[in-house]
């Protein structure tokens, strides 16, 4: 039978939607029925949790003024879909390892890593770590969009940023702050207004107070523009770059798949130095979609590198 301190821990859990350690408790409760004889009782159990696991990510909603500013979704995106270098896999799957035993670390009065800053060029893999996080741990991501944020409220940007830290601490999730250096900046310079001063002290205060158990994930394409008192407020910092040849030829082998045509994927590599994940990706979609609407079943060599150059022309160096 449940003892007393799993049937509170359960309810809890509950009460919080914490659907990790509900089911956590769950499966520790079959486990005593099945050793006491009641297979049939836990079995069902083990039924009721695995279906639990596979019901879509429940979607809260902001208020009414906050709705285009935040952008809403489920994802199923896993790690291994993160094209990036080893460490970086390491360094995310600790923190998805942190989150799952973080009941273990607290033990120890220590608390897990959630409040993440990503930073490097657009289309490095940056707003796919955060739906990495949301989708590996089941949990809904919600990406602020903090130029948006900026321009539409001006003047009362530092109450909605409040909202939106108060709707951080009562529903968990993974809460994504794009364009970051919006208003990260660095609060001495000259040409700072008054107004992004005190919004970006507002931030800095709320996330150092907050002890939801929710993700806060800070992106930004410039590192060097934000300002210094950030990053003692985070517990992690990551810094993307430019994928190397190793990486090309992944990215590309993975996109093409059964459309690679009977070419060495290194004999392209080059032509997609410079580029971004995203448009290597988006290259690669191109080709695939030129091979269908000709009625080819295959990538040709020319025509990745067709796509891979026009992606250059239009994207490289920027």
């Amino acid at each position: 039978m449940a003892t007393a301190e799993q049937i509170k821990t359960l309810l809890k859990s509950h009460f919080d939607n914490n659907s990790e350690r509900f089911n956590t408790i769950a499966l520790q409760i079959a486990a005593n029925e099945s050793r006491i004889g009641h297979s049939s009782l836990a079995d069902e159990i083990k039924e009721l949790v695995d279906k639990n696991k596979h019901t879509p990510v429940r979607i809260l909603e902001f208020s009414p003024d906050l709705h285009d500013l935040v952008i809403s979704a489920s994802p199923r995106t896993h790690i291994q879909e993160l094209i990036v270098p080893k460490s970086f896999h390491d360094r995310i799957d600790r923190i998805l390892r942190e989150y799952k035993q973080k009941e273990k670390i607290r033990k120890f009065g220590l608390t897990n890593r959630r409040k993440i800053l990503l930073a490097g060029s657009p289309g490095t893999g940056k707003t796919m770590t955060a739906s990495v996080i949301a989708g590996e741990l089941s949990l809904p991501l919600y990406t602020v969009l903090m130029d948006k944020l900026i321009t539409k409220f001006m003047g009362e940007t530092s109450a909605k940023l409040r909202q939106i830290f108060d709707f951080i601490k009562k529903h968990r999730g993974v809460y994504l702050f794009d364009e970051f250096d919006a208003i990260g900046s660095e609060r001495a310079k000259d040409n700072d207004v008054g107004e992004m001063r005190r919004v970006l002290n507002a931030f800095l205060q709320f996330i150092e107070h907050d002890e939801s158990e929710s993700f806060i994930i800070a992106a930004t394409n410039n590192i060097n523009l934000l300002d210094q008192a950030l990053f003692r407020r985070f517990d992690d910092v990551i810094l993307y770059d430019k994928p190397d040849v190793s990486l090309i030829e992944k990215l590309i082998k993975n996109r093409l798949g059964s459309f690679q045509g009977k070419f060495t994927i290194v004999s392209v590599v080059s032509h997609a130095k410079g580029l971004s994940h995203a448009e290597i990706t988006q290259a690669c979609d191109d080709a695939i979609k030129e091979a269908i609407l000709i009625d080819k079943k295959i990538v040709t060599k020319n025509l990745l590198i067709q796509m891979l150059e026009d992606r250059f022309l239009a994207y490289g160096g920027k």
